[in-house]
């Protein structure tokens, strides 16, 4: 039987963290993700660059000499998300460096947000022309890698890109070796990327509401929008409802272990005792939950057909609060929303106030592979070390045109316009995963994620999901059935369009289990154990 997580966490974490927030969410913050009231402390700026900095340019500005550049290639390269409306102008400019460099041009090719999971595993099992891919532990990096679909890069590193190869630590590259081998090159840029509510904190104050600090509280937020503004939507969720409702749901109150798939459920406080949550009382407790928010109004009936991004909807107006969201990302939806309504403002919690710990981001979560139906393995790699040593290209990928799309303004980042005139936007191409820390910009609201992050390190442990690396072989057809089974039976039970939750749910588990989903939870709690065992993780 699964256990509520205990709602109160201790009164000097909630005080330590809750001040630190609201520190971070000053009427003064206006920005992306920004910089710590220590600029150079931070990261310098363009126009303060370190000697580190200027030394990872010099150690990327020469071809390697390993590879031949004598025939002119074009590469292709996959980012998810949308593209940002500057992304032409980006491109032309960088192909000019790399036609030069390394004899090389590129497309940089975007899958939208809309069904981008379909779309990513289209591109790796149908032999398309890609040479980058984004990887991460969210895209099932390491179940592709163990199926072959990443091309091994411990040869390819030290002759295509040497210096990318020094610059990443052993640590993360031992991190993210599956089956003893590399297949991707991972971010270096260390950060949290733990959910907190957030909220319009603006509202929050006008009619003084709860600050949200855990789900009763948070749905008494959400109470008090709808009563007060009946027109603006108290929630976002989105058609991602078992992300960002479900997984996030869980998270915070059941303390669930990472992103366990196929209904499994194991808290982070006793990750050994593996037991389904589809099917178990607590799930249906909390559907219910959810239908009631649903008959509310604190969300909308046509939630799953929904295009706008969750973040999208709180800096237009038109939702008041999101479940769940990472520091980062929090602080350039505050600094997007800020962009075009100054008088508005967001909060944040983070999670570890209600469950009383946060586990800093594992080295697979951000990184680019070569995919193995690549033709250009070494040139790719070659490129991909411009991307990020070379001050010109990441500055470029990363911001945008200096005076056209940003300025540095006493060494921080300052966006030109606003969210919905400029054309690149703070890492509007999502390069989380091309990140250097030695060349970053960031903006004055930045320091209330780094008071954040600093109060985070306080309860850190260990992430102990994310190394694991499922082999779905013997059950990939069973796989397939069920993930059909969970869009048609469970999604419209998550967003609360099912009148009858028990019966749905008895529906829902009749199709899965139907789909072989015994055979599946079975194997995978298997394998979750032997890694629990091999790891040393009681």
């Amino acid at each position: 039987m699964l256990k509520n997580v205990n709602k109160s966490a201790g009164v000097a974490l909630s005080m330590a963290l809750m001040a630190s927030v609201f520190a971070g969410c000053s009427g003064s913050n206006n920005g992306e993700a920004g910089a710590s009231s220590e600029p150079a402390k931070a990261s310098p700026s363009a126009s303060q660059s370190s000697s580190a900095a200027a030394s990872s340019s010099a150690a990327a500005s020469a071809v390697p000499a390993g590879i031949d550049t004598s025939k002119k290639v074009h590469l292709q390269f996959y980012m998810l998300g949308n593209a940002p409306k500057d992304l032409p102008k980006v491109e032309a400019e960088i192909n000019k460096m790399a036609q030069e460099d390394l004899n090389a041009t590129v497309t940089f090719n975007f899958t939208t947000w809309t069904d981008w999971d379909q779309k990513y595993k289209l591109l790796l099992s149908t032999g398309q022309d890609v040479d980058l891919i984004f990887t991460a532990d969210w895209t099932q990096y390491q179940q592709y890698a163990k199926k072959g679909a990443f091309q091994p890069l411990d040869d390819l590193l030290p002759t295509a890109a040497p210096a990318l190869n020094d610059f990443v630590p052993k640590d993360m590259w031992n991190a993210v070796k599956i089956n003893g081998k590399i297949y991707t090159v991972p971010a270096t840029y260390q950060e949290y990327v733990t959910n907190g509510f957030v909220w319009r904190e603006d509202l929050r104050k006008k009619y003084n509401l709860p600050t949200p600090v855990d789900i009763p509280t948070f749905e008494a937020y959400m109470d008090g929008i709808k009563k007060n503004e009946p027109t603006l939507q108290p929630l976002a969720i989105g058609s991602d409802v078992r992300g960002s409702l479900n997984d996030t749901y869980l998270d915070v109150f059941r303390k669930k272990v990472g992103a366990l798939p196929y209904g499994m459920f194991a808290s982070y406080d006793k990750p050994a005792e593996m037991t389904s949550y589809w099917g178990s009382p607590e799930q249906l407790e909390d559907l219910k939950r959810f239908k009631s928010w649903a008959d509310k109004g604190y969300f909308s009936k046509n939630e799953l057909n929904e295009k706008a991004t969750n973040q999208e909807k709180l800096v237009n107006g038109t939702a008041a609060a999101m479940l769940g969201d990472n520091p980062t990302r929090f602080n350039q939806t505050n600094g997007n929303m800020k962009s075009l309504h100054p008088d508005w403002e967001l909060g944040y919690t983070p999670f570890a106030v209600a469950t009383g710990y946060a586990t800093p981001v594992h080295p697979i979560h951000n990184g680019f592979a070569i995919p193995a139906s690549s033709k250009n393995a070494e040139r790719a790699l070659a490129f991909y070390e411009k991307m990020v040593l070379d001050k010109r290209y990441n500055l470029l990928t990363q911001y945008g045109f200096e005076g056209t799309n940003y300025t540095v303004d006493g060494g921080y980042y300052k966006m030109v316009g606003d969210a919905n005139t400029n054309g690149f936007p703070r890492e509007g191409m999502q390069g989380w995963a091309w990140r250097n820390p030695e060349f970053m910009l960031f903006e004055p609201s930045y320091d209330g994620v780094k008071a954040i992050f600093d109060q985070l390190d306080k309860v850190q442990k260990p992430d102990i999901y994310t190394g694991f690396a499922e082999d779905y072989t013997e059950y990939q057809a069973e796989r397939s059935a069920l993930e059909q089974v969970e869009k048609q039976y469970l999604f419209p039970l998550l967003a609360g369009q099912v009148k009858d939750v028990e019966g749905g749910v008895k529906t829902f588990m009749d199709k899965a289990k139907k789909a072989g989903l015994d055979k599946i939870q079975e194997s995978y709690k298997k394998q979750w154990l032997a890694y629990l065992s091999e790891s040393g993780i009681q």
